[in-house]
């Protein structure tokens, strides 16, 4: 063993094998050890006894849109990396689509590495675009280190980021099997969006609701998991709302076909019936459904049909909030408050934090090839969150680390206030204030023997 170069102890360490009292030896920017809590500490060696608090993993968050460069003034790495660290996220992936250029060939995600080197207060790993046209981009994204490739079935909002048909994802499915990476997708069917009402002009969530039809998901789950049981290929499915779906994925999963799917926050915590007219906070695509369909999703998450919870944390400036749910840009702010918010109806469901930290860390890690991430075990980094789970407080926008202070959470009681967040070793947060810029850049390699 190295000789330790910092102890952090606690009466509740989630581990692989369950909640229980340990010392966490670190050196080199990794777990040492994971031995008994009375291990005696040598002189000299720094030593933070956190006594009942939570020493959780530090979270995972494999889908935040950072939009930088080209609209950092809906983020940037500044302000997402510190909301990340003030939250308990020690690594995160940044989605290619909303910045500007996006990471569809390898010189753009240059760029793209260039401006977030010098701001990153966590981890920060990238994702891929499969775009109409690119094809023969994706090896090349591969090699330089993407973690997967995202793809739309229907439009993403950005006229930079094209959808793709039919044809044009056969083909980017194929080149990505070839070689052995994952697909992403946001999978809602334009044929069903088309056919839906549209909600320009509404006020009411309910016909925002209507214009998103479950049907469009569950469409386009069927075609995907089609798909990749046809190429053998490795698809994940984005943000389900429609639990729905989730029989086709369960049997698709028993028959071996290599498909997994996240949810999120809002879909896990908010429901369609207590959204107010004119409230395009609660807006994003696909969208927050009724409360026994969220009853379902998290059924889905007890019985591992989903396999992790990611926010989807999609901001923007405040103008583009219009209350019309048409008009008004869809995503939600959430990326500093994902676990408090999942442990505040985690806790109420019976869950335990073993669930969250297997949810939020383990599994999105398992996702995305992080080897060295998502569980506090030997070998791994030293990136962690300590939780006071007893906690609570109530949700100030503008207490929030994020550029904008715009969420569908303002105003809500939480469970759960993470006290500090340590990155390999260093402490990055502090009381919700970060106090390190230590984050490093990611790439995927592939895993250690």
């Amino acid at each position: 063993m190295r000789p330790p170069e910092l102890v952090l102890r606690s009466t509740r360490v989630v581990t692989p094998t369950g909640l229980r009292p340990a010392t966490v030896v670190v050196a080199g920017g990794r777990i040492e050890d994971v031995a008994a809590h009375d291990l005696p500490t040598p002189p000299g060696v720094p030593v933070r006894d956190y006594g009942d608090l939570a020493l959780l993993p530090g979270l995972v968050d494999t889908h935040v849109h950072v939009n930088d460069p080209g609209r950092e003034h809906w983020e940037g790495f500044t302000t997402a990396t510190r909301a990340a660290a003030a939250g308990g996220v020690t690594t995160l992936l940044d989605m290619p689509l909303n910045s500007v250029p996006p990471t569809t060939t390898p010189a753009h995600l240059a760029v793209k590495r260039a401006v977030a080197a010098p701001r990153a207060h966590v981890d920060v790993g990238f994702w891929g675009g499969a775009v109409p046209g690119n094809t023969a981009e994706l090896r090349p994204l591969h090699d330089a280190g993407v973690f997967g490739f995202k793809a739309f079935l229907s439009p993403s909002g950005v006229e930079e980021f094209p959808e793709l048909d039919p044809e044009r994802l056969t083909a980017a499915l194929t080149e990505i099997a070839g070689f052995g990476g994952l697909l992403i997708v946001h999978a809602e069917d334009p044929a069903h969006l088309a056919a839906a009402p549209p909600a320009d002009g509404s006020l009411r969530f309910a016909d925002f609701l209507a214009s998103r039809p479950r049907a469009a998901e569950n469409e386009a789950v069927e075609r995907l998991v089609a798909l990749a049981r046809r190429l053998d290929a490795r698809v994940h499915i984005l943000h389900l709302s429609s639990a729905d779906a989730l029989p086709l994925l369960a049997a698709a999963r028993r028959d071996g076909v290599r498909v997994t799917a996240e949810t999120c926050p809002h879909f896990l915590t908010l429901d369609a019936e207590e959204v107010p007219d004119g409230a395009t906070e609660f807006k994003c695509c696909p969208p927050i459904r009724e409360a026994a369909n969220r009853d379902a999703l998290w059924a889905g998450l007890a019985d591992g049909t989903l396999d992790c919870v990611v926010s989807d944390h999609s901001p923007c400036t405040p103008d583009l909030k219009v209350p019309d749910f048409g008009a008004a840009w869809g995503g939600i702010s959430s990326l500093q408050l994902g676990l408090p918010a999942v442990w505040t109806e985690a806790r109420r469901r019976g869950h335990t934090l073993e669930d969250v930290a297997r949810w939020m860390a383990t599994a999105p890690a398992k996702l995305a090839g992080l080897h060295t991430k998502g569980s506090v075990e030997p070998g791994r980094d030293a990136d962690f969150a300590v939780l006071d789970d007893e906690a609570a407080f109530t949700v100030d926008p503008a207490l929030l680390h994020h550029r904008n202070p715009v969420t569908a959470y303002a105003g809500r009681r939480l469970h759960g206030v993470v006290r500090a967040t340590w990155l390999r070793g260093r402490l990055i947060a502090d009381h919700g204030r970060p106090t390190a810029r230590v984050g490093r850049l990611l790439e995927r390699t592939p895993p250690r023997p």
